[in-house]
């Protein structure tokens, strides 16, 4: 049986932790940067931790 090919998509969109956990980048920072404050353009450009019910999907998608 051949390999399993990662998803070139998750792999673009997701890195896993030294925990094993899976961090995304939060949604909100591509335009209209000009409108949102100083603060709100911090808080967004941090790394989140992926949801438990998301990051299983996204585990397969890695081959993880």
């Amino acid at each position: 049986m051949p390999k399993q090919k990662t998803h070139s998509g998750a792999k673009k969109r997701f890195k896993v932790t030294g925990s094993g956990k899976l961090m995304k980048q939060q949604a909100g920072m591509r335009h209209n940067l000009e409108v949102k404050s100083s603060r709100r353009k911090r808080r967004l450009n941090a790394d989140q931790v992926l949801a438990p019910g998301d990051a299983k999907q996204a585990k397969k998608l890695l081959g993880l």
